[in-house]
């Protein structure tokens, strides 16, 4: 028996929606980041973008456990001597863009390179409960319903 390699005219990629009310931040994040590659699906071949389509709404409703909100630090150099800045998970989820905060973590999910920056071009995260993808129709995934410790209400 030979090894089952996918090629571009046997990719399926699905629309799906992702409700982010309450989830947990890290939780919500394995689940996409393993729809984006592909690893649900058994024609998973890993030099192929074989995943999903994924759009994230209420991104400012995710949720962090522990005491992550402040003490979680995301971290970026300026280039110049003494240029490290940071700023908490808390103070990116009520700024101007609190969808960054998941596109973060599920980047750091999938690989580095050009796949990976292939793949998340396949994701799209949005704050508020609107999308401008109602084309696609995009089939909702509940993520809250596959384990319990996945929501924090």
């Amino acid at each position: 028996m030979k090894t089952f390699s996918a090629k571009p005219t046997d990719l399926d990629k699905r629309w799906l929606l992702i409700d982010a009310d309450g989830l947990v931040l890290g939780r919500l994040a394995t689940v996409i980041a393993m729809r984006l590659r592909g690893k649900h699906k058994p024609s998973y071949t890993p030099h192929m973008d074989c995943g999903d389509n994924i759009v994230v709404i209420n991104a400012e409703k995710v949720q962090l456990t522990g005491n992550k909100r402040a003490d979680s630090i995301f971290y970026w150099h300026t280039g110049y001597p003494g240029g490290i800045k940071g700023r908490s998970k808390g103070a990116i989820l009520d700024g101007k863009y609190p969808g960054r905060v998941i596109e973060k973590a599920v980047e750091r999910m999938v690989p580095r390179g050009p796949l990976g920056r292939r793949v998340m071009k396949n994701l799209r995260v949005y704050a508020g409960p609107e999308h401008p993808h109602a084309a696609q129709q995009p089939e909702p995934l509940d993520v809250a319903a596959m384990n319990r410790k996945n929501t924090r209400i």
